[in-house]
């Protein structure tokens, strides 16, 4: 299967601002059964793009605009392939927790293990584990199975009722939110278990007969957990998923902190907003130039005190 995934950010700033600069985590991984063939990082203004790899195998663009300006707009355009992935056993037999010890006991593994930014212990939390009966149990793949169920049946998709900065109490207490606080949650619920578990960013390609919650312009978030015998299998419990061929990583951490589609900060006395368009489709139907933003007038040139600097981040839906 091949998909075409294009990516559009546009940022506004009320006044002129005197300088930004972005880092984009957009380029799909080349990792298990899904292959990155082809990425295109274009800005305008126009910028001199550079890139690095972080310590998670992520690809990270940076881009510096040292120039007046009053709107910035990122658009990222790729082309992915899926190998079929193999079929998963129904669960795992018994010395499966004992391996996964043995697993876990790597150093490499001890930050998706530990508490993170996003995904730390609380009261609510512990709350909604008891609830869950949350016990090392079974096998740990039919325990995830059982944990991804429970988190789409307890929890309504709800977009615009969290922010990109809120801590997991916020949708505990509302029992509502967005993927981003779903990952977040079962990532604090399983880490305890002593099951290594990430933080996924990247995009779901929808199809209507799927009848997906999470929404369709909009990068998405799921969990990917290391399981023994598999490797890194993915949970999406906002659509109740095992994420297979259709969920396309983009870059994974501990949590959002460490995965943003866009992170950036800019100079000046300016509130900003933003803008974010997203199309996955298979390639034979893929536009490239499709505008999914709306148009924006030319901005007129003003003097402005320029001194505040600020960060300006996208939710995934």
């Amino acid at each position: 299967m091949y998909y075409s995934i294009l990516h559009k950010t546009r940022f506004r700033y009320s006044a002129p601002i005197s300088e930004s600069f972005t880092e984009a985590r957009m380029r799909p991984l080349s990792e298990g059964m899904q292959r990155c063939l082809k990425f295109k990082l274009s800005t305008t203004p126009a910028a001199t793009v550079s890139s690095y790899q972080d310590c998670y195998g992520n690809t990270v663009h940076n881009f510096d605009i040292p120039s007046q300006h009053r709107q910035l707009t990122v658009t990222a355009e790729a082309i992915v392939v899926f190998t079929d992935p193999p079929k998963l056993p129904r669960s795992l037999g018994q010395e499966a927790w004992n391996l996964l010890d043995d697993m876990a006991a790597e150093e490499e593994l001890w930050d998706f293990l530990a508490p993170s930014q996003f995904a730390r212990p609380s009261p609510l939390l512990d709350a909604l584990a008891s609830q869950l009966d949350l016990r090392r149990r079974g096998d740990p793949l039919s325990l995830l199975h059982e944990i991804t169920g429970r988190m789409y049946r307890t929890f309504a998709y709800a977009p615009q009722t969290t922010r990109v900065d809120s801590p997991i109490d916020d949708a505990l207490a509302r029992r509502k939110g967005v993927c981003q606080d779903f990952a977040h949650i079962m990532i604090a619920l399983v880490r305890p278990l002593g099951i290594p578990c990430r933080y996924v960013s990247g995009y779901l390609y929808h199809r209507a007969e799927d009848h997906d919650r999470s929404e369709r312009d909009a990068s998405h978030a799921w969990v990917e957990a290391l399981l023994p015998g598999l490797g890194w299998i993915g949970f999406d419990p906002t659509n109740n998923l095992i994420a297979r061929d259709r969920h396309i990583r983009a870059a994974v951490g501990r949590d959002y902190a460490d995965v943003p589609p866009t992170k950036g900060v800019f100079r000046g006395r300016a509130e900003n907003t933003l803008e974010v368009g997203v199309k996955v489709m298979p390639t034979e139907a893929f536009i490239p130039d499709t505008d999914l933003l709306p148009a924006v007038p030319a901005p007129t040139p003003a003097e402005v005190d320029l001194e505040a600097e600020q960060q300006v981040q996208q939710q995934q839906q």
